[in-house]
């Protein structure tokens, strides 16, 4: 399919609607595919290639305040792995997924132990960057994650295409729900794959519930409606590894993983102690604390805002009516486009 690729550097090519871009760097040929659809926002081919110095546009930015933002400047590359096809939290989860290392569970099996072994293996040297596009919105392309969720052969949620392992917190949180969840069910012995019967559609909904697209939702009523665990509202039974998100004043809010509360000298509960995404504004994945507003003189959590959820053991999951929970369509479940890896040419026939 691809005459001539050791006299190939750097090209682009057309194939009926797929324009690709060849890359070669190193003992790696890239083949990357930007589909180009008719109609639309009329966009076309490139009917010349562009400089190879120059960024790839994969879109056509309609208003002037947009222009320069990241999904109209990003160069497509492949996600940073190593030779086995590890980033770098695989790799240091390997051990824990290949059940050559146990996660020691609580007695009521719970997933809080997974969600803290999981976290354990996320860099904290700012290289897990923070990114997060309002204006315009990235959904098509990027749903928060470092890198690609997939559940049932499909990803249900997508990293940036941009290989940078970029979050931001809802997706980062959801990461690692997916991740803990499938350590789980692996040291069980179990599909990794089924999370309480749930389809691609229910979590690909639920993923939605847990960024909040609608009113009322949140992590805690995405783990609740499919049966997969039960809310807390006693602040004193909130362990490290529950899913927790609040709102701020000024107006602000987060999607955490809770890891203890912050308390003053009468052992009264004035803030906590968490890991998510965008620590600092912009240096990324890491452990982070806020205040209640109402021991930080006004500003900072407000207290009757937390919404907190706990993903259950498995023998406490509970049937589920999809009847009765709500159906959000704030995006699709589009796929990424895809990235071949071609060996280096050898010089062999």
């Amino acid at each position: 399919m691809f005459p001539l690729m050791d006299q190939i550097k750097d090209d682009h090519f057309s194939f009926g609607q797929l324009t690709f871009t060849l890359t070669h760097t190193g003992s790696w040929l890239l083949a990357v595919g930007l589909i180009v659809l008719g109609g639309g926002c009329g966009t076309a081919p490139f009917p010349n290639p562009p400089p190879a110095a120059s960024p790839v546009v994969v879109a056509t930015a309609t208003n002037s305040a947009t222009l320069l933002a990241r999904r109209y400047t990003y160069i497509p590359k492949p996600y940073p792995v190593d030779e086995r096809g590890f980033s770098p939290v695989d790799k240091a989860l390997a051990k824990a997924y290949a059940r050559e290392e146990m996660v020691s569970p609580d007695p009521s099996g719970d997933l809080n132990p997974y969600v803290l072994k999981v976290i354990s293996g996320y860099p904290l040297d700012g290289s897990y960057q923070y990114h997060c596009s309002w204006t315009p919105r990235e959904y098509d392309i990027y749903n928060g994650v470092t890198q690609d969720m997939w559940y049932h052969g499909m990803v249900v949620a997508k990293a940036y295409p941009d290989g940078s392992r970029c979050s931001y917190c809802c997706g980062f949180t959801f990461e690692v729900f997916v991740r803990a969840m499938k350590l789980r069910n692996i040291q069980l012995g179990l599909d990794p794959d089924d999370f309480n019967g749930m389809t691609f559609g229910d979590l690909f909904n639920a993923l939605q519930l847990w960024y909040i697209e609608g009113t009322g939702d949140s992590e805690q009523r995405a783990i609740t409606s499919y049966g997969l665990g039960h809310a807390i509202t006693n602040l004193e039974d909130v362990r490290p590894g529950d899913f927790l998100s609040y709102s701020t004043t000024p107006a602000g809010g987060h999607s955490v993983i809770f890891i203890d509360w912050l308390r003053n000298e009468t052992n009264r509960i004035v803030g906590l102690r968490y890991f998510s995404s965008n620590l600092s504004g912009t240096h990324g994945v890491g452990y982070g604390q806020a205040h209640f507003s109402d021991s930080n003189h006004g500003r900072g959590v407000l207290r009757n805002s937390l919404h907190i959820g706990r993903v259950d053991g498995i023998a406490g999951y509970k049937p589920f009516n999809r009847a009765q929970i709500p159906q959000r369509n704030a995006y699709a479940p589009t796929q990424p486009e895809r990235i071949i890896y071609l060996p280096a040419p050898t010089g062999k026939s």
